[in-house]
Parts: C-alpha cells; sequence; structure tokens
C-alpha cells in the first residue's frame, strides 16, 4: 500500500523563510496568519491528509463511483464521511470573506493546505475544490441575492459546485455550445443543453450541487460573444433557503477513464432547467474566467501534489529494496545485495524528481501571493504588478507543473521496476491520476498558445519585462554573495535563453503567426525552468542565512537540490531556446498527405 506525510517543514520554510508571510501583515487575512497559526493549520491539513483521505486513496480508485438506476451517484466508501471530516472543519472557506462564512485567511496558505489534500487523495480534492472555485466566481461576479443565498452553504460544504463548460462538440472552441437560456418572467431562465466530462457533477456527498452553466441566451451573438453564465442547483431552494424541489437537471452517465476514478466525470442534461444569471448576459466567459483561472492553478498543484506522493514512495522503495551492489563496492557486505539508493541512475532519477516538486510547489505559493496581492492589496500599483504576474504565471504553472508531475510520476514509477506496474503498489495510479491535469482545464498546448498569444503581449509586455527585471535584479543584487555564485551564473545563462526567446517572438511571430504556434510549448516550459530557476536561488539564499544546527539537514538538501537543479535540468533552457529558434517552416510545410 502506497502512503503519504505531507511536507509540512518545506511549506513553513518557504512561507516564513523564503516569502516571509509575515512581512506581509497590511493585507487583509494576514495579521492573523502569525507564524504559529500558520503551523497549526498546516499540521491540522496534514493530519487530515495522511489519515483520513490517503487511506481512501487506493480502495476509492478500485471502487469507483456507481450510477444507480435513479441517475443518482454513490461516491465510493469512506468519501462521505471524509467529506463531511473535511467540510466540518471549515477547510472549503479558509481563504474567504468571514462575512460569507469564510475565515479570512490568506490563499497562499489555502494552496499550502490543498497540496496536502491533492496529494493524498486527487479524486476526492476535486470535490471541495470545485466548490471553492465556483464560490469564488459567484462572489465576484453573482448578484447579492445569489452570493447571499448560496455562497454560505457552500463554503459550508452543505451544497458543493461545479462548472460546466464542455459539450459533445465542443471543448476549447466555447463559441460552438449550443446549450440555450430561455427568459423566465419571473427573472430567471430555462437552461436547455448538454455537458460532458463535468467533474463531480453529480454525487451523494451534500445535499445539493450548484451548477455554473455556459449558455447561450435565445438571440444572443454567435461565437463567445454571446456566451453567459447561469446558477443551476439540482435542488432548487425554497424560501427559507432550504433545499427544495428536484430541478430539470439530472446525471446521465459517468465517464468511464483512465484515472481519478473516485471522483465523478459526468454527462449532464439542462432540459429546460431554472437557472439565475450570473453577471452581465452574453459576458460569461468574463465570469467563468474567475474560476477557470482558480482550476488552472489548482490542476497545475495536481501535477505537483501527485508527484510528490510518487516520490515520497518511491524513496521509500529504492531505500528498503535490495538489488544489486553498488559501483564502488558493497555498502551492505554482510547482506546479499545493497538498496536501490546506492546506484547513480536511481539517485539521479529521485533528484529530477524533488528538485522538480520543491521549486514547483514554491512556484505555487509564490503565484498564491500574488493573488493575495492582488485581491488584498490597498495599494493600486502593487495589485496591478501582482495581477501581471500571476496572469502571467497561470499557464506556465498548469502546462509547465503538470506536465512535469506526471513525467515525474512516470519516473518514480520506473524506480520500482515491475512492481512500478502492479496495482497494490500504488504508482500506476498515481501515473493514471496525474495525466489528467495536463488534459483538463486547457489543454497544455492552449495554455502555451495563451502565454504567447495573450499573456506577454498583454499591456505592451508589461508582465514579462517585470518577470526578466525582476529575476535579472536579483542575480545583480546578489552578485558578490559566494555561496549563491554557482547557481547564479548558471541563472543568468538561462534568463539570457528567455530573454533571446522572447526577442524571437517579438520579431517572428506577428508576420508569421505560425512561428508562435510553433514554439509556444519549448516557450512554456523555458519560462517555467527559469523561474523555478530564480526560486531555487532564493531558497538557498533563505537555507544558507538559516543557523539553526536543528536545520543542518534541511540545509545541506536545499543546497544539493539547488545544484543539481542547475548542473541537471536548468541547461534544457538551451536547448528550447534552439527549437524556437528554428521556426515553424518544418512543422507546417508538410503536406497533410505525408503525415
Amino acid at each position: 500500500m502506497p502512503s503519504f506525510r505531507a511536507p509540512v517543514a518545506d511549506s513553513l520554510f518557504l512561507l516564513n523563510d523564503v516569502f516571509r508571510m509575515q512581512d506581509h501583515g497590511d493585507l487583509p487575512g494576514y495579521a492573523e496568519a502569525s507564524p504559529d497559526i500558520v503551523a497549526a493549520v498546516l499540521e491540522e491539513a496534514a493530519k487530515l491528509a495522511e489519515e483520513q483521505l490517503q487511506p481512501l486513496n487506493l480502495p476509492g480508485d478500485q471502487e469507483g463511483c456507481r450510477r444507480n438506476e435513479d441517475g443518482s451517484v454513490t461516491a465510493p466508501k469512506g468519501f462521505k464521511a471524509a467529506f463531511d471530516a473535511y467540510a466540518g472543519g471549515g477547510w472549503i472557506g479558509l481563504p474567504f470573506d468571514p462575512e460569507y462564512g469564510g475565515q479570512g485567511l490568506p490563499y497562499a496558505l489555502s494552496v499550502a493546505t490543498a497540496e496536502y489534500f491533492i496529494a493524498a487523495n486527487v479524486a476526492f480534492s476535486m470535490y471541495p475544490g470545485l466548490t471553492a472555485g465556483a464560490v469564488a466566481a459567484l462572489l465576484t461576479h453573482g448578484s447579492d441575492a445569489l452570493k447571499r443565498l448560496y455562497a454560505p452553504k457552500m463554503l459550508e460544504g452543505r451544497w458543493t459546485g461545479t462548472m460546466n463548460l464542455t459539450e459533445p462538440h465542443c471543448g476549447t472552441d466555447l463559441g460552438l455550445l449550443k446549450s440555450k437560456a430561455i427568459r423566465r418572467a419571473d427573472g430567471s431562465f430555462a437552461i436547455t443543453g448538454q455537458k460532458i466530462f463535468i467533474s463531480a457533477g453529480e454525487h451523494d456527498l451534500a445535499e445539493n450541487i450548484v451548477h455554473l452553466v455556459l449558455a447561450r441566451i435565445e438571440g444572443a451573438p454567435a461565437g463567445v460573444k454571446g456566451i453567459s453564465l447561469f446558477l443551476v442547483p439540482k435542488f432548487l431552494p425554497e424560501a427559507s433557503g432550504e433545499v427544495g424541489a428536484r430541478n430539470t437537471v439530472s446525471c446521465g452517465s459517468i465517464e468511464h477513464k483512465m484515472g481519478i476514478h473516485a471522483n465523478s466525470t459526468c454527462v449532464m442534461n439542462f432540459d429546460g432547467a431554472v437557472g439565475w444569471l450570473v453577471g452581465e448576459e452574453n459576458r460569461g466567459l468574463n465570469a467563468m474566467f474567475v474560476m477557470m483561472n482558480e482550476a488552472r492553478l489548482m490542476v497545475g498543484l495536481q501535477g505537483l501534489a501527485v508527484s510528490e506522493a510518487a516520490y515520497q514512495n518511491a524513496l521509500a522503495y529504492a531505500r528498503e529494496r535490495l538489488q544489486g551492489r553498488a559501483l564502488t563496492g558493497a555498502k551492505n557486505p554482510d547482506k546479499p545485495a545493497d538498496p536501490l539508493l546506492v546506484h547513480p541512475d536511481i539517485r539521479r532519477t529521485l533528484l529530477e524528481i524533488r528538485t522538480i516538486n520543491e521549486a514547483g510547489r514554491a512556484l505555487a505559493y509564490w503565484a498564491a501571493l500574488q493573488s493575495d496581492i492582488a485581491h488584498r492589496s490597498a495599494d493600486a500599483k502593487a495589485r496591478e504588478t501582482a495581477a501581471d504576474l500571476l496572469a502571467l504565471l497561470t499557464p506556465v504553472i498548469k502546462g509547465v507543473l503538470s506536465d512535469r508531475g506526471f513525467d515525474n510520476c512516470v519516473k518514480a514509477q520506473q524506480v520500482f521496476g515491475g512492481h512500478g506496474y502492479i496495482v497494490e503498489w500504488g504508482m500506476e495510479q498515481f501515473v493514471r491520476d496525474a495525466r489528467i491535469a495536463m488534459i483538463y482545464e486547457g489543454a497544455n498546448g492552449i495554455q502555451a498558445l495563451d502565454l504567447v498569444g495573450r499573456k506577454l503581449p498583454a499591456n505592451g509586455g508589461r508582465a514579462i519585462m517585470a518577470l526578466l527585471g525582476e529575476i535579472g535584479g536579483y542575480i545583480k543584487a546578489k552578485d558578490s554573495d559566494a555561496a549563491l555564485k554557482p547557481l547564479l551564473g548558471p541563472l543568468s545563462a538561462s534568463l539570457g535563453h528567455l530573454q533571446q526567446a522572447t526577442l524571437w517572438l517579438m520579431q517572428n511571430a506577428a508576420t508569421t503567426p505560425d512561428n508562435a504556434g510553433a514554439a509556444a510549448n519549448d516557450y512554456m516550459h523555458l519560462m517555467g525552468l527559469v523561474v523555478m530557476g530564480y526560486l531555487w536561488a532564493r531558497m538557498a539564499e533563505a537555507a544558507f542565512a538559516d543557523a539553526d544546527p536543528a536545520h543542518a539537514g534541511l540545509v545541506a538538501g536545499k543546497k544539493a537540490c539547488a545544484t543539481h537543479y542547475v548542473q541537471r535540468v536548468l541547461p534544457e533552457t538551451a536547448l528550447r531556446l534552439a527549437r524556437i529558434a528554428s521556426g515553424a517552416a518544418n512543422v507546417v510545410d508538410l503536406p497533410a498527405e505525408l503525415f
């Protein structure tokens, strides 16, 4: 059976020593997040993840969700009790406004706890995770009446939430959607259509499910400019606010899929279901993007979290499994073989996984801090700068961390050899579960195109120039630090590669758009490599400043991982630049019939 231990010490190191939450006391919620409160919250989250969620992961995958004859769905055994414990602990509402039942604590702290829950049981975490995303969209764009009726119950966990975008004939190209909305006399709408791939679309964990649904009002313009967003509950609320009559929305079937079996991925049918407009008419995508962007950050976190769980199990196996002798001579002469961990290739594999995991964690936390600044700061310029950086990093986090997370799960599975292919060891489930993160919430190719086509040129390139300036400024400011110098040289070279790639796109993409399309994936990964290299330098700096003898292991580990990253991972930026600069001709000139 696989196991998981929440990386509480590393989370505290990042929040307290690297990003210094305590320096942001001017942000609402941060003054309440003292170091002792943060530590207590993380410990409680770890306890829930390790003791209640992780033991359900493998059996939940094997049992899956069951659709009953009446269209209801039963989640795997133990999920209802676990969800009640999760909701009862206030975890859904951790970063939300207390006015609606939230706790008002930093989003950065919520992201740290979310990693633990996802790593312990990614399929389970999607039920409350989608609920939080739906609440975020509702609080940003919903009417006061909708917010006050729905948000408190959703944050309490009595009601859950979903997002309904995809239809059988349209995924990314939402302008093709056919779901329609017809006005009703009382100001509500009748929603008709079919949605597919709806995570947590139907289940028995909560008394009501609140669907956020994209549809087109009759007479609205064609394409994405005519899409509106609607709130469609499974049960219509009574005047008292409690659940009443069943709405005409139902689960047609559960998708049979590669992984996340314990999450009910549904085909949802809306047959004149009563719904209410969220936000402005014909601006549904604008409203839904609040949920989509939060979901993209969470999907990137899924890639990291499942990779962390896979790494922990691969490391434990490498320490215990006796296989062969060390190349330099027997390390366990009194035993028939040495542990796998003595072999350089096993060590290389594990270090590659660990360095990406720890850098990915830092990237997720850094982005979460930008989100808090963008949404909570009283300083307009600080909000603008943070929002710019968050927008630039969102496709990178989603695309790079899910790509790398899946790769890491495969590498961790490889450490097990043949046992990695056997179900009870759990490694094949990590691989299956991690794979979806590369696909949903906008496939990673779309994330790369979003980065290159929208985020780079936005506001005259303001965000990318600020990012390049921040990293370059850091390298210059720390140039005299002897301990950091071995890291800063490679980082400077890779930053130069990112600058060259950015300039190449500026010069070649506008006149030949295919150059942007062909370069997008490599550019996204190039940026991710450089940003994670920058964060490794900051982590190393914080570790070197820690003189506590009790933390000697942490300091040594950070130094070794930072060195491995700049020596073995960061050089990939040269490869990415070479691919980008080769242009699109070889990609697009081959006639279709020759593929």
